[in-house]
């Protein structure tokens, strides 16, 4: 079983995933009602890989015999100035998350936990790669945030690319 520290964050961590979760379903409804589409898809598929990964921690957690505590989350922010400002908000959320992840993976190290950090290695790989893919995004929505065709563009030519990663932590359901 993993240590306990380890599942008291790791508990707290579904919950950070859920709320995640919860705030890139209001950007994506936040980009459809400016009828930009590529914008919401993207935000969509990135609210569902929040929920699965909160479903991932779940299913650790299942499979260690452990209880699956899931905590409240605050309300998202749903109202935004510019196209900017949840993109912005996406990124210092993807850099807060991978500060969290790194704790997680300091605690199973501090714990001597090997299977919780095994388990929390690829969540490292996942947030590196999120956070670049934010700050890609935030880069091109800066330059141009008045340029609503240009930005869909990028998003459709550089942000939809990506497919199942076979590494994955099984997802708790499916």
């Amino acid at each position: 079983m993993p240590a306990e520290r380890f599942l008291d964050q790791l508990n707290a961590q579904i919950g950070n995933e859920f709320a995640a979760h919860q705030q890139y379903v209001a950007v994506a409804l936040y980009f459809d009602g400016l009828t930009m589409p590529q914008l919401a898809t993207f935000f969509y598929r990135q609210a569902l890989e929040e929920r699965n990964h909160a479903m991932m921690m779940a299913q650790y957690l299942i499979d260690s015999d452990a209880q699956v505590r899931i905590p409240a989350v605050e309300a998202p922010k749903c109202d935004f100035a510019s196209v900017v400002e949840p993109i912005r908000l996406a990124l210092a959320q993807e850099r807060r998350v991978t500060a969290q992840i790194f704790a997680l993976m300091a605690t199973s190290r501090e714990e001597a936990d090997f299977a919780s950090e095994g388990f929390i290695q690829w969540f490292i790989k996942e947030q590196v790669e999120e956070t670049a893919r934010m700050s890609d995004l935030l880069t091109v929505v800066e330059r141009a945030p008045d340029n609503i065709e240009a930005i869909e563009d990028y998003v459709l030519r550089e942000q939809a690319k990506g497919g199942a990663d076979p590494t994955a932590p099984r997802i708790a359901g499916a």
